[in-house]
C-alpha cells in the first residue's frame, strides 16, 4: 500500500504564510505526480496546484502568483508554499500521488487532509 501523510496546516490571519507537506510512502516503485487539492464546506474538491516527477507545474487561476508547489524529491514529498493567504483559501487541503507498485499500473492515493483556516 501508499500512504501520504500531510502536515502543516493550520490558523493563520489573512495576508500571512503557511508550508503544507506530503510524504509518501510504502511499497512505492515510482511517482509520475504529486498534487494539492483542497475542499472548502458545500463546495466540490478542485485541484489547487501539482507538479510531475520532471518538475512540471501547474495552478489553479485562484492561486497563481501565491502558492508554489515543489517537490518531488528522493524522499516523495511535496510541499506547498502559501502566501498571501485570503479567507477564501481556506479548506481542507488533500495530498494526491499517482504512484506506482512494483509490476501493477498506477493509482490514484490520497492524504487524510490538513486544515486550512484564513481569518479576516
Amino acid at each position: 500500500q501508499v500512504q501520504l501523510v500531510e502536515s502543516g496546516g493550520g490558523l493563520v490571519q489573512a495576508g500571512g504564510s503557511l508550508r503544507l507537506s506530503c510524504a509518501a510512502s510504502g511499497s512505492i516503485f515510482s511517482i509520475a505526480a504529486m498534487g494539492w487539492y483542497r475542499q472548502a464546506p458545500g463546495k466540490q474538491r478542485e485541484l489547487v496546484a501539482g507538479i510531475t516527477a520532471g518538475g512540471v507545474t501547474n495552478y489553479a487561476d485562484s492561486v497563481k502568483g501565491r502558492f508554489t508547489i515543489s517537490g518531488i524529491n528522493a524522499k516523495n514529498t511535496v510541499y506547498l508554499q502559501m502566501n498571501s493567504l485570503q479567507p477564501e483559501d481556506t479548506a481542507v487541503y488533500y495530498c494526491n500521488a499517482i504512484a506506482k507498485r512494483l509490476g501493477l499500473p498506477g493509482e490514484g492515493y490520497w492524504g487524510q487532509g490538513a486544515q486550512v483556516t484564513v481569518s479576516s
